[in-house]
Formats: structure tokens, C-alpha cells, sequence
């Protein structure tokens, strides 16, 4: 028989265990699973002179995987790899929790865990921390920039999912929730930097925001805020007192760039381009973003 403590829904243990070959583990417990082995798989590029290192998280998409993520990180942006240290969580059954996902675990939990983990190592920066997800893993970089309070983050990348209208109502950002009620409303921390990815076609989440044509979410399909106006909102937070843009900052070939408070929030809205939009976002671009310049 259980006790009241192994029974309480969303409790969380963590637990650091290496495995070798790159892959840890966090330990969690929450409806879906006891005591349960998260792995995440971290790439630590040989370096001479042993200087700490920033840190990239790289969160998968729906129905994606870590080892798939890193692969393909590590194919396109091999300089990247280089220069920092790569880190590749899994999602439970291939999700992460967000309104309505297979995951109900506290997957914000389960970054921060990492996160505190890897800050304590001597060969990283311990405030130089990014976060990049795609799709269903940029919706939980939206919400761990929305809740957490952990200081060591300094940039968030969500490609192909600007806010949706649970983490944002109309008026607050808002917590998940226990219960993924989204009701508190959250204050989150400021002096961050962020980018968006969104594509002008995309079918799945609508560039102009409104209710996705494929994502559940309770009551029907999961709502979008507009991506142009969602990244306005971010850039409010972060402390820009301007208008919205109605026009891009500068053109990038297919990609209006749309620049906040001197290129610390930032939106590339992609023409041309559907989910797939964060092929838009090259080495270059990328390297351009995390460097500040």
C-alpha cells in the first residue's frame, strides 16, 4: 500500500544520476509515474584552455525525441556545439505538459532541475543559460519564461509557438497550475531576452493567432495569441514602453525581423513558410541572436 506521500499527485523527487556516454537522469513522481528515470543527454565540446562554457537547452517537438533534437543540432549548427554546452531532455511519451498534452508531469520542474545541476559545474557560465524549443518544447520555453524564478536563464528561443491563450488571457500571463487550470496570474521575471520563430503558413498554429486546427486543448483546440502581438507583449514585459511594430525592423531574405528594446526581444516572422519556420533560423542568425549583437 502507498504512503500519503507516494500518493500525492505532482510531488516530485529529484534525483542526479549519471549514466555515461552524455546521458543523466532526473528522477520525478507525479500521477503518471513513481519515482520515474528522466533522461537527458549533454554534449561538452573539448576545449584547451578550460573556460566555462553557456549552456543550450534544446527542447523537442511533439512526438519528437532528445537523441532525434541532438542529431540534428549537431548537424546544423556544428559551431554552436562548439562554442557551448548542449543539452537534450526528453519529454514524457514524447510531450511536454502543456493544457492538454500526454505529459502531465512538471516538466518545469524537470529543466530547472538541470538547470541547478549544471550550474554547478566549474566549466559553465552560470548566468548565460538558454532555452530553445520547437513547437510543443516552445510552449514550455514560454512557460518556464513565464514561472520560473530561477536568476540563471538569460535567453529563451521558441520556435513555431508564440503564446497561446492559456499562458496568456488578454490581460496577465498566467501559471499552469497543478491541475493545468492556468488561473494564477504570474509576474515573470524581467531583463531576459527572447526570439521568436513563427512561419506566415503554418496550419498548425495560425501566424495571426486563434484556435489551432489540430491541437486539443479543454473545450475544443488550443487558442493562439497573434505571433507579432505576442512577442509585443514579451517586449512590454522586458520593459519596452513603445508602440507595437507595424513593420519589420529589417529584412532578412524571407524573414521580417522585428526588433525590441535594441535586439534583446526579437520576432522572425517567416513568409513563405509553415511549422517548419525554424529552418529559417541558420547558424548565423542564431549565433547573431545568443552573442547580443
Amino acid at each position: 500500500m502507498l504512503s500519503d506521500e507516494e500518493e500525492r499527485e505532482g510531488e516530485e523527487r529529484e534525483e542526479q544520476e549519471e549514466e555515461g556516454d552524455g546521458e543523466n537522469v532526473i528522477k520525478q513522481s507525479w500521477s503518471q509515474e513513481k519515482n520515474y528515470a528522466r533522461p537527458y543527454w549533454v554534449n561538452i565540446p573539448e576545449l584547451d584552455d578550460g573556460e566555462a562554457l553557456p549552456v543550450i537547452i534544446f527542447l523537442h517537438g511533439n512526438g519528437g525525441n532528445a537523441r532525434g533534437l541532438q542529431r540534428m543540432v549537431l548537424n546544423r549548427y556544428p559551431k554552436v556545439a562548439s562554442q557551448s554546452i548542449t543539452v537534450f531532455p526528453e519529454g514524457y511519451r514524447e510531450s511536454w505538459n502543456i493544457v492538454s498534452e500526454r505529459s502531465k508531469a512538471d516538466d518545469r520542474a524537470f529543466v530547472e532541475a538541470i538547470i541547478r545541476e549544471l550550474a554547478e559545474r566549474d566549466d559553465v557560465k552560470k548566468n548565460d543559460f538558454t532555452i530553445i524549443g520547437i513547437s510543443n518544447g516552445a510552449a514550455l520555453v514560454n512557460q518556464i519564461a513565464i514561472e520560473t524564478e530561477l536568476p540563471n536563464i538569460k535567453n529563451y528561443i521558441s520556435a513555431v509557438s508564440p503564446l497561446n491563450g492559456f499562458q496568456y488571457d488578454g490581460k496577465n500571463f498566467k501559471s499552469r497550475g497543478e491541475e493545468n487550470d492556468y488561473e494564477e496570474v504570474a509576474k515573470p521575471l524581467v531583463g531576459k531576452r527572447l526570439l521568436n520563430i513563427s512561419g506566415t503558413n503554418d496550419p498548425l498554429v495560425p501566424y495571426r493567432g486563434g484556435p489551432s486546427k489540430a491541437i486539443p486543448a479543454k473545450g475544443g483546440k488550443l487558442p493562439f495569441v497573434d505571433a507579432e502581438e505576442s512577442i509585443f507583449l514579451w517586449a512590454k514585459q522586458m520593459g519596452y514602453g513603445g508602440k507595437k511594430l507595424s513593420k519589420p525592423s529589417k529584412v532578412n531574405g524571407k524573414i521580417d525581423i522585428f526588433s525590441y528594446l535594441d535586439g534583446d526581444v526579437v520576432h522572425f516572422k517567416v513568409n513563405e513558410h509553415g511549422h517548419n519556420a525554424t529552418q529559417a533560423l541558420s547558424q548565423e542568425l542564431l549565433l547573431e541572436f545568443l552573442k547580443g549583437e
